[in-house]
């Protein structure tokens, strides 16, 4: 998956049956990565295949978003399992992604950890060596946090032959040490465009991002993402994708 540009990449698939979460058709035409829920904190079988043929449609490529199964805490709460638990589920999930993109005659290009689980494996590097584990089963790259001491990941990693995909976040803020705000946090989630699209310049332009602090951290990105359930995340998706294009 190689670019000399930021690919914009979007959770999506996150619906449920008959209950419908994000704007996944309208935001779609202006994305490049497409992570998609496996079943575990949303989406079903019908779901999934929906938004592999959305994806087909307008090219985008597919990732598969495992997460904790979680259901009723939409994958957000951390849940207490050993290593090979984890790397369990995970391939359980990419594997039943795969086998319904390759139903609809193509293929995941990445992995993404979803909600807690992505947080915790950026900061249990025993977690996030049982994620390379599983991920180094489907010989595609893994997605993890743009953060300033990626050395110790890239050397895990290599371990796995496992290429690792960095990317950043425009519509949600930073805490000095280059994690996430958590959503708890006054301030974690950027909800008026103007915001988001200044701190995408920022990253695009200048690779860093100011932190709720006012401090400055380096950011140096493969990917910028963005949430399909923010409710601007239409006009966010169209506004980053002209950026994304000058």
């Amino acid at each position: 998956m190689e670019s000399n540009k930021l690919l914009l990449n979007c959770d999506m698939g996150e619906s449920f049956g008959l209950w419908t979460m994000g704007q996944d058709a309208q935001v779609m035409p202006y994305i490049d990565l497409t992570n998609i829920a496996c079943g575990f904190h949303a989406s079903d079988p019908q779901v999934m295949v929906s938004t592999i043929q959305l994806a087909l449609q307008y090219e985008v490529k597919i990732g598969a978003h495992p997460s904790y199964p979680d259901l009723q805490g939409f994958g957000r709460r951390s849940i207490p399992m050993s290593v090979d638990e984890i790397i369990n589920l995970t391939i359980y999930q990419i594997g039943a992604l795969q086998a319904l993109a390759q139903s609809q005659g193509t293929k995941i290009h990445y992995v993404k950890p979803h909600g807690a689980l992505y947080n915790d494996m950026m900061c249990d590097m025993s977690i996030f060596e049982g994620l390379c584990e599983a991920v180094s089963q489907f010989h595609v790259p893994l997605m993890v946090l743009a953060v300033p001491d990626r050395d110790r990941l890239l050397d895990i990693a290599d371990e796995y032959d496992v290429p690792l995909l960095f990317e950043a976040f425009i519509d949600r803020s930073y805490l000095a040490n280059g994690s996430l705000a958590a959503r708890s946090v006054k301030g974690a989630v950027l909800d008026r465009c103007e915001d988001v699209v200044n701190q995408a310049k920022q990253i695009i332009h200048y690779q860093k991002v100011t932190t709720l602090d006012g401090e400055t951290l380096p950011i140096e990105a493969d990917t910028l993402c963005i949430h399909g359930d923010n409710p601007i995340a239409v006009e966010i998706a169209q506004q980053i994708h002209s950026l994304l294009a000058k």
